[in-house]
């Protein structure tokens, strides 16, 4: 039997201690098997190291690395390097109270409004007057078809056309009222003095469309009588540059209201007018039988609804004065010639003698003239009356400059 001498045994159990030594060294430097991507934990290495295992090798990476899926918000993630808004405390926002709309009658919004009229049209042709063609016409205001009495004179029509004098009738029941009755007389001495009359029947009178609405609580009369003077200005036979106004006791009122409206209108003529003002209405009413006129307009509770709305004059002057033309008497359009009868019944003559200081403290020009023991249609004085009127439209109207620029029509 041989016999291993004990060096040769040392000498193969160093050639193994290094033997083991590589092989540990390799185990040490090989990456660990690998695992499935999710469903369990990796096991302890058997073989211990001198590297220490990270807490999160319980995971095992993928080949290729992701990035983590990320939530989904529903605001707008800020830009970066944005700092993220503070939350401030907000005061409750104060809210102005917005201006009630101007009331219709509003002298400041009457002026600025529109009244384009339209194209006259002939619906009937009556009977001649002496000296001038008489028809019975319509036009449009405020889209429905208001008729009026239309006077054309005879002869040679001026280069510019005919003056015009728009004549506005007195309060007469709407039912009742036809074209071609009351103030015949007063329509005619105009006429026959070269002069185009056009007297409307005001919405709801006669075979005028709309409702009747009375002067004081509603502009919608005097709205019909500027689309009559717009209506007139585009009238082949008219001079849109010599245009004037009649009124008597409510058309007196209108009459007045228009002329510090519109800047067209070159002189006013009023007899026995409504021309006072609202507040000073008030002051009289309290004092005084309450007047025919005034009374009709109280049974459509005219005064009442405004009063309600807006208190009396004695509350809200400013409300009252703004719906009074009295106090814009230094807009009127041209001078104005006031008449009236002492023993006027239906509208008392105080109004006129208001009127007439009032004027003159606007610096304007009027003329005043009072007929003594007459009554409220100048009855007695009808001829002086109304030759003084003639007179004054002749010198403010027909020796006008004449010709004008006509409005285009419409579309």
């Amino acid at each position: 039997m041989k016999i291993v001498s004990p060096t040769f045994r040392w000498n193969v159990l160093f050639v193994l201690v290094i033997l083991l030594s590589l092989f540990l060294a390799g185990c040490a430097g090989k990456a660990p098997p690998r695992l499935p991507k999710i469903g369990w934990a990796a096991p302890a290495l058997a073989v211990s190291s001198s590297r220490t295992a990270s807490p999160t090798a319980r995971v095992a990476p993928s080949e290729t690395p992701t990035s983590a899926p990320t939530a989904t918000s529903t605001r707008t993630p800020l830009p970066t390097g944005t700092p993220a808004p503070t939350a401030t405390r907000t005061s409750t926002p104060t809210v102005t109270p917005t201006a009630p709309p101007p009331n219709p009658l509003s002298i400041e919004y009457m002026s600025r409004q529109s009244y384009p009229g339209s194209d006259i049209v002939i619906e009937q042709t009556l009977p001649a007057g002496e000296g001038y063609s008489r028809y019975v016409a319509s036009y449009l205001s405020d889209g429905l078809k208001i008729y009026g009495l239309l006077t054309v004179p005879d002869g040679d029509k001026p280069a510019s056309g005919w003056p015009v004098i728009i004549f506005n009738h007195g309060h007469i029941t709407p039912e009742l009222y036809r074209t071609t009755e009351r103030y015949v007389a007063y329509v005619d001495a105009i006429a026959r003095r070269g002069y185009i009359v056009f007297k409307s029947d005001y919405r709801g009178h006669g075979s005028s469309e709309g409702t009747a609405s009375g002067s004081y609580g509603s502009p919608d009369y005097t709205i019909d009588v500027l689309n009559a003077l717009s209506s007139l200005k585009r009238y082949k036979d008219a001079d849109p540059g010599r245009i004037g106004m009649w009124g008597h006791s409510m058309g007196g009122g209108i009459t007045l209201r228009a002329m510090v409206t519109v800047p067209d209108i070159k002189a006013g003529v009023i007899w026995a007018g409504t021309v006072e003002s609202y507040p000073d209405m008030f002051k009289r009413s309290s004092l005084t039988p309450t007047p025919n006129w005034m009374r009709q307009s109280l049974a459509r509770r005219w005064r009442a609804d405004l009063v309600a709305q807006y208190g009396t004059p004695e509350d809200n002057p400013q409300f009252w004065e703004s719906i009074s033309p009295n106090f814009f008497l230094q807009h009127l359009s041209g001078p104005v010639q006031l008449h009236h009868g002492t023993r006027d019944q239906s509208v008392p003559i105080v109004l006129s003698e208001t009127l007439k200081r009032q004027i003159d403290a606007a610096g304007k020009p009027a003329e005043y003239y009072t007929y003594e023991g007459d009554n409220h249609n100048i009855s007695n004085n009808f001829t002086l009356a109304m030759e003084r009127s003639i007179e004054f439209f002749d010198e403010y109207v027909k020796n006008a400059p004449a010709g004008g620029e006509a409005p285009q029509p419409s579309d």
